[in-house]
C-alpha cells in the first residue's frame, strides 16, 4: 500500500446503463445513467479536481466513455483491472457483490494503492486503436469462416466462400487506412520503420505493438517486460521453489510478440540462435519461446529509446 497521494477518492462501478458512485467524503452511494446526461449530474456531486482521484473499473469497454469525458473535464481517471479489484475484495473478507459494494471496494481500492491515472487518448490515438482492434476481429472472423467452409455443404460452401472474399477486401481496405494514419505522424512512421527492420516483425506486428504499448522507449528493461506480460515472477514460499511464471501484461502485445518470435527463430539469425541455445540447455520449448519475446521486446525498447534500427550482428 502506498501512502495518500489525494484528499478525495472517486469509485466507479460501470454496466452499460448506469453508473453506481462512491464518494471517499460522503458515505451515501449515487447512481446516474452512463451518459452525457449522467455524467454532468455526476459533476455537480464530484470534489475538487486535482485533489481527486477517479477510479474505473475496466468494465469490457463500457467505462471508456464515463472515463474519457471526465478526463476532458481535466479529472485524474485511473482505470484499473478488474480482476485486481476483486481479489483486493476477498482480501478484505468482502464476499458479496452488488453494484453498491462494487463501487465502494473500487473507491478503497484507489485508496489504498493509489492506482496511476492514464492521460486522455488523442483522436488519433483512439482512431488507430480502433483501427487495430477492427483488424484483430476481421482476422478472427475470417478464420471462423475458413473452418465453417470446410465442413459445409456445397449448398452453404458458396456463400461462405462469398463473405470471405468480402472480409479479405474489407481487411484489406483497414489495413491501409492503419498504414496511413502511421504516414500522417511522422515520429510513429520512424518508429513503425524501425521496428519493421527486425526480420520476423511484420509491420502488423509493429503496429500492434506501438498502439497497444504507447509507452515503448520510456521503460526500463523489466518494466516494458511486465507491460508486456512477458516478464517471469517467483513462485517460492519456505523450502518451495516453484516455477517462475508470466502473467498479466497486455494480452494485444504478448499475442504479437508470440506470432513475431514463431516467425522470427526461423528467419532472424540472432533470435534462433538465442533460441537454440536455450533449448539446448534442457529449457522447454515454450520457456525458450517466452525468452526471446522477452528478449524481442527488450531490444525494440532500446531501438525506440535510443533511435537505433536493428543490428543482427550484435
Amino acid at each position: 500500500m502506498t501512502k495518500n497521494a489525494y484528499k478525495f477518492y472517486i469509485g466507479v462501478d460501470v454496466s452499460k446503463a448506469k453508473l453506481d458512485v462512491a464518494l471517499s467524503n460522503n458515505n451515501s452511494l449515487l447512481q446516474f445513467t452512463n451518459d452525457q446526461q449522467g455524467l454532468k449530474a455526476l459533476l455537480k456531486q464530484l470534489p475538487a479536481k486535482k485533489r481527486s482521484l477517479i477510479v474505473l473499473e475496466a468494465s469490457g469497454g463500457y467505462e471508456k466513455y464515463a472515463a474519457n469525458y471526465l478526463r476532458q473535464k481535466s479529472f485524474n481517471v485511473a482505470v484499473v483491472n478488474a480482476k485486481r479489484v476483486r481479489d483486493f475484495a476477498k482480501a478484505g473478507g468482502k464476499l458479496a457483490k452488488t453494484d453498491g459494494i462494487d463501487a465502494k471496494v473500487i473507491m478503497e481500492f484507489g485508496q489504498a494503492f493509489n492506482p496511476i491515472p492514464q492521460a486522455p487518448a488523442t483522436l488519433e490515438e483512439d482512431q488507430r486503436l480502433q483501427s487495430i482492434n477492427r483488424r484483430a476481429q476481421l482476422v478472427r472472423i475470417i478464420a471462423m469462416e475458413k473452418q465453417h467452409a470446410e465442413h459445409a455443404s456445397d449448398a452453404h460452401k458458396k456463400g461462405i466462400k462469398k463473405h470471405i472474399r468480402f472480409l479479405e477486401k474489407e481487411l484489406a481496405v483497414l489495413e491501409d487506412s492503419l498504414k496511413e494514419q502511421f504516414t500522417q505522424d511522422p515520429n510513429l512512421q520512424d518508429k513503425l520503420t524501425r521496428l519493421d527492420g527486425i526480420k520476423g516483425v511484420g509491420q502488423v506486428t509493429a503496429m500492434n505493438i506501438l498502439i497497444h504499448l504507447p509507452e515503448l522507449g520510456q521503460l526500463s528493461p523489466k518494466e516494458v517486460s511486465a507491460l508486456a506480460g512477458v516478464a517471469p515472477f517467483n513462485k517460492d514460499s519456505g523450502q518451495m521453489k516453484g516455477k517462475r511464471e508470466i502473467w498479466g501484461g497486455r494480452t494485444p502485445v504478448r499475442a504479437a510478440l508470440y506470432m513475431a518470435v514463431l516467425s522470427a527463430k526461423k528467419s532472424n539469425a540472432a533470435l534462433k540462435r538465442f533460441y537454440d541455445r536455450l533449448v539446448a540447455k534442457g529449457k522447454p520449448k515454450k520457456v525458450a519461446l517466452v525468452a526471446c519475446m522477452r528478449k524481442l521486446i527488450i531490444i525494440m525498447n532500446a531501438m525506440v529509446r535510443d533511435n537505433t534500427a536493428w543490428q543482427p550482428m550484435r
